[in-house]
């Protein structure tokens, strides 16, 4: 019998943030952060196949999902510093970090920023925000960013932008991330906040043990490995053959087991 998802709402200091964990709270704790513009529905799979193992907890990030964003423009760090108040909400001394694209630009954020109170980190389909990469994004039409209309066919257009980044024949895939999106405010907001992020700057404040996970079909981040295990040589590499942009849900099971495997093998 899989463990069962339990939610919560906690109050921060950007307003209610809301999470969803599974697994025993007396185990060790696994916090998984999304990508743009989803919310913890992304790891609604992943969560009872962590949750045999660890105290999984999978968090909406500040604006996105059931949390509220707070005052002030979206950045990484503001998305950050809200883990941490979440984390210390929860009173956990120390969390294992899971971050898919988004995500795992706020894990590392975390980590320098609360290196104590992180244990690990799995960076799942994470770009390295340098100066090329800002240049780079710059440059690049907003994905998400889809002028309303009347007779819906806005609704067609998101589905139409995203769809080549997701596996044919699994529609419901492609329907979670538009019930997501349309639940934003703004869905471009953390995209703006990963292009603006300078990597640079925090990535020799690391000093956890690292995994990267590599979806090999995700075009976005599939190239980015390379370039982290320069920057972390130390760092696991573990590739997901298949993996395109939804990694966690299009591969729960896959997904579950390089997490587990990696965090079940560091030293205790």
């Amino acid at each position: 019998m899989s463990p069962v998802i339990r939610r919560a709402f906690t109050d921060l200091s950007v307003g209610q943030v809301h999470h969803a964990a599974c697994g025993d709270p007396a185990a060790p704790a696994v916090l998984l952060l999304h990508q743009s513009p989803r919310s913890w529905r992304e790891y609604a799979g992943v969560l009872p196949l962590l949750g045999r193992h660890w105290h999984a907890i999978a968090m909406d990030t500040a604006g996105f999902g059931d949390s509220a964003a707070g005052e002030g423009p979206a950045s990484i760090e503001h998305f950050a510093r809200v883990a941490r108040e979440l984390i210390d909400a929860l009173q956990l001394p120390r969390v294992h970090v899971v971050g898919h694209h988004t995500g795992g630009v706020v894990a590392i954020e975390l980590a320098a920023l609360a290196p104590a109170r992180v244990a690990s980190l799995v960076l799942s389909s994470t770009p390295f925000t340098d100066a090329a990469f800002r240049q780079a994004r710059a440059a690049r039409p907003p994905i998400d960013e889809v002028a309303p209309s009347t007779d819906g066919s806005h609704l067609m257009a998101l589905w139409q932008r995203r769809q080549g980044f997701y596996p044919p024949g699994r529609p419901e895939l492609l329907e979670a991330f538009v019930r997501d999106a349309l639940a934003v405010a703004d869905p471009e907001a953390g995209h703006r906040a990963v292009a603006a992020y300078r990597m640079e700057d925090r990535i020799g404040l690391l000093t956890q043990a690292v995994c990267i996970l590599r979806a090999t079909a995700d075009p976005f981040a599939a190239p980015h490995a390379q370039e982290w295990m320069h920057h972390l040589p130390r760092a696991t590499l573990l590739e997901i053959e298949g993996g395109m942009v939804p990694l966690p849900d299009q591969m729960p099971e896959a997904f579950a087991a390089a997490v587990h495997g990696f965090l079940s093998g560091l030293p205790a």
